[in-house]
């Protein structure tokens, strides 16, 4: 079958990339799992890491990232339900894996669950098929279109999960997106706008700006490097924001946790400046903040905000579409961050 390989790691991707038209990994469908027929894949910052090299994982190449994808089930394996076949689905690529216990391991109610992921850990969706444990599939309508429910689930997931259940974000309330632009950023103005929330949102490109603001977005930054925590607390009549959703990391931490209401909640999910942030600890007890780390989501989750999408209330937005043999040229525009939105293969 046809893929999508990175043929090693290297810093850029761009070149490690090839479409190759005989990818010999041997699909089967194993228990409990479905393989699913690809109609369209799409990008995430993830796959810059795995062409990259992931901190701590070892990863053999050549390999298939892919960490979202939309298609139809074709065939599934010992423990399915035969009327899975002929669905269309889409996944949320964390597999929970289960951690093996410990005699003197205390109660494990409060801790996040571990993850693996279908694009990192296992190869993923940027090829003509693809295997995914079907309790991490979601059902979506035959009318659906599978350009837009590829773009739609990690990211929609992911903040979904980070300002709904572990934010609780109200309707309402006020909320900060920085580095809009990337599908994490522009699935959270979505659920806010939803929600009827007044929205603020940061860019170092005013083209980002203006599209933010066709999106529905009250309030825009051009971030050139200034304090702009001010202009924020002056938009909210010096109460500050509800909420910060912030993928920036380091250049823009202490910007958000200035701009934050009492009890006001900082929620991460990634840091494309760095990790190594300095923050306002005085601000936080004395107003307190919430600091949330967050990363995707349960599958529980994940069949809520589908359910969003298939009720026409959520949708992502699209950069541009590639064919298979443009994946260099997706692979380019994704890493000089020059998408609004999300980049999309499609397979058909």
């Amino acid at each position: 079958m046809k893929a999508i390989v990175v043929t090693k790691q290297g810093n850029p991707v761009a070149p490690n990339i090839t479409l190759q038209s005989s990818w010999t990994d041997p699909l089967m469908a194993r228990d409990g799992e479905a393989i699913i027929r690809t109609h369209a894949s799409a990008f995430n910052h993830m796959d810059l890491w795995v062409g990259r090299g992931v901190p701590g994982l070892k990863l053999d190449y050549p390999r298939v990232s892919g960490c979202d994808g939309c298609g139809e089930v074709i065939a599934v394996g010992k423990g399915v339900d035969n009327s899975w076949v002929g669905k269309r689905v889409i996944y949320n690529a964390a597999i929970s894996i289960d951690d093996q216990p410990s005699p003197l391991d205390p109660p494990s109610s409060s801790m996040c669950p571990n993850y693996e992921l279908i694009g990192e850990h296992h190869n993923g969706a940027h090829a003509e098929m693809f295997a995914c444990p079907v309790e991490n599939l979601a059902h979506i309508s035959d009318d659906a279109d599978p350009i837009e429910a590829a773009a739609f689930g990690l990211c929609a997931l992911t903040a979904y999960s980070m300002m709904i259940t572990k934010g609780q974000l109200r309707p309402g309330q006020s909320v900060l997106i920085t580095g809009i632009g990337g599908g994490v950023a522009t699935s959270a103005l979505s659920i806010a706008k939803h929600l009827g929330c007044r929205v603020a949102v940061t860019s170092r490109h005013q083209w980002k700006l203006d599209k933010a603001i066709e999106l529905g977005t009250d309030f825009t930054i051009l971030d050139e490097g200034q304090d702009w925590s001010k202009d924020l607390r002056a938009w909210t009549n010096k109460r500050g924001v509800d909420m910060a959703v912030d993928s920036v990391g380091k250049v823009a931490h202490l910007n958000c946790i200035k701009s934050l209401a009492r009890g006001g909640a900082y929620v991460t999910p990634g840091c494309t400046t760095g990790p190594d942030a300095k923050t306002d600890l005085a601000r936080i007890f004395w107003n307190q903040l919430r600091i949330l780390g967050s990363t995707m989501g349960s599958n529980d989750e994940f069949k809520e905000v589908v359910a969003l999408f298939n009720a026409g209330k959520l949708s992502p937005v699209v950069d541009r579409t590639f064919k298979p043999e443009e994946c260099t040229q997706a692979y380019e525009r994704l890493e000089a961050g020059d998408q609004f939105g999300k980049i999309v293969i499609d397979w058909r």
